[in-house]
């Protein structure tokens, strides 16, 4: 067995001289070795320190509101409600003399690696068009949309570049995912690579990004240790299941505390890649300590044809609540064949993925009312977050639905690629890279319930949270936390008996 991965050093970051570059290998799962191009960095702490919390740059966003209104103000200038409207305008970008500036032919292209096909097609091709809607903000002049980059056409910092996506069918496959992402770079000359929602797929297309020294920035994959094997290029934007699991516990703390739902025992169903595995992994370390009792796992194929007898496993665990991890093929059929069998916990609380995908919803019915989801984003947002419901109309104008979870977050995260590319003045990949560890983007930067982007020690977003959200009335509400709730939730779940 080779070497694991390579252990964070405390203030490596920021703290790196001018000695020789050192090289480190890592595995990057499924059996490939990666060779980690660690290029030296000459930068001081003091040259990289800025506000790492959201207060300080909402005071500065209220100054800069606040300044034009009272200048007109003193000036007897009126302002009608129309001109009160938020007009973004670009962030100015300082650029070294130094660099390198947009390509040849002015387009910097950005590799989108996505599963088109598959078991999880659905949602591949409606995070394709999330991300190709970014893009267009970016590339054309829409002001009126107050996010960075959509005032002014293109990438100004790189002299007005457009963005070209390319996109790669992954195919739901880890394999391909990685020859995709090999293609991308080789072939088409990507300046960095998006993807892939599928933890497994991210995790070989990432290997192949870090054997390339390419920047990687993931919006979707929620297996925690994607950020935890030492890779200097991958970046993500999501929370991952850690972040998740708890806060599917702190919503059954809640039913037990404000509706007596006297949950005590769990049963985990879940897929047998990356995600699945995973997300049963963090369930597990913190049911203890929530003084829940696992009253057992169930692992079941991804792209079942059958799984009549993981559902009959869980009836014979008889837990209060079932936690599933699957992709939507799996989710739409482990709900048929437990309306079939007569399987029915008090309530069904997911870890996202097929159960937060609408076609789910489409294709169980009356089946999915009162299954709850983790997620992190729902199309409530949209009230008390204006600009969240700017965006769904754009987004529904080329996808004929509504913004849901994957897609918002993939959305924010192309966002959050292309403001670094941006920053960095360039298409250099250590620039780049630099330009992502440098990231702190607010609250009102994004679209999401997140009080911005910033990234840790590990390159994880560490401003991100999820919500939970329930099938009511064939909608996705949400219910928990609180502070995003806009209905109470259903528990315990109705009979089979009693659904259309």
């Amino acid at each position: 067995m080779g070497p694991g991965p390579r252990p964070h050093v405390p203030g490596e970051r920021g703290t790196a001289g001018t000695g020789e570059r050192v090289d480190a290998e890592i595995y990057g799962g499924e059996g490939i070795t990666v060779a980690v191009r660690r290029p030296t960095v000459a930068v001081r702490w003091e040259d990289t320190m800025r506000p790492r919390h959201a207060l300080g740059w909402n005071v500065l966003a209220i100054l800069g509101l606040l300044v034009p209104m009272l200048a007109a103000i003193a000036g007897g200038a009126g302002v009608s409600a129309q001109d009160a409207t938020p007009i973004a305008t670009p962030a100015p970008v300082v650029c070294p003399p130094d660099a390198a500036g947009a390509p040849e032919g002015g387009v910097v292209r950005v590799g989108g690696i996505l599963p088109l096909s598959g078991t999880a097609a659905t949602v591949g091709n409606d995070e394709r068009a999330a991300l190709q809607l970014a893009v267009d903000l970016v590339n054309q002049d829409r002001g009126e949309v107050p996010l960075p980059l959509a005032a002014g056409a293109g990438l100004t910092g790189l002299g007005g570049a457009q963005v070209e996506l390319i996109f790669a069918d992954s195919q739901g496959q880890a394999e391909v995912g990685q020859s995709e992402a090999t293609r991308l770079i080789e072939d088409q000359q990507v300046a960095a690579l998006f993807g892939a929602y599928n933890s497994a797929v991210t995790r070989t297309a990432s290997a192949a990004a870090e054997r390339a020294g390419i920047p990687f920035l993931n919006a979707e994959s929620s297996s925690p240790d994607l950020t935890e094997q030492g890779y200097y290029w991958f970046f993500r934007t999501s929370p991952h299941d850690g972040t998740f699991s708890e806060g599917i516990y702190d919503y059954i703390e809640s039913l037990n505390a404000n509706q007596n739902a006297g949950i005590k025992t769990v049963s985990l169903l879940y897929e047998d890649t990356d995600f699945g595995v995973n997300s049963a992994e963090a369930l597990t370390a913190q049911a203890q300590e929530r003084g829940l009792t696992i009253a057992g796992e169930v692992r079941h194929a991804t792209g079942a044809s059958s799984l009549t007898a993981e559902v009959q496993a869980l009836q014979q665990q008889g837990a209060d609540v079932m936690i599933p991890s699957s992709y939507t093929t799996d989710a739409i059929l482990t709900i048929q064949t437990a309306r079939q069998l007569g399987y029915l916990p008090k309530t069904i609380v997911a870890q996202d993925a097929g159960y937060a995908d609408p076609a789910f919803i489409q294709a169980v019915g009356g089946g999915a009312e009162g299954i709850a989801t983790r997620s992190a984003f729902s199309p409530d947002i949209f009230e008390v977050k204006p600009v969240a419901g700017q965006v769904n109309e754009l987004y529904r104008a080329v996808a004929g639905k509504d913004l849901y979870d994957v897609p918002a977050r993939g959305f924010t995260g192309m966002l959050t690629l292309l403001d670094a590319i941006n920053r960095a003045c360039s298409t250099d990949p250590e620039a780049i890279h630099q330009a992502l560890v440098e990231t702190n983007l607010g609250e009102a930067d994004t679209i999401m319930p997140w009080t911005g982007v910033t990234f840790d020690e590990n390159q994880q977003n560490e401003l991100g949270r999820g919500i939970i959200v329930q099938v009511q009335g064939g909608q996705y509400r949400t219910v928990f936390p609180q502070e995003f709730a806009v209905a109470e939730p259903i528990f315990p779940l109705a009979p089979w008996d009693q659904r259309p």
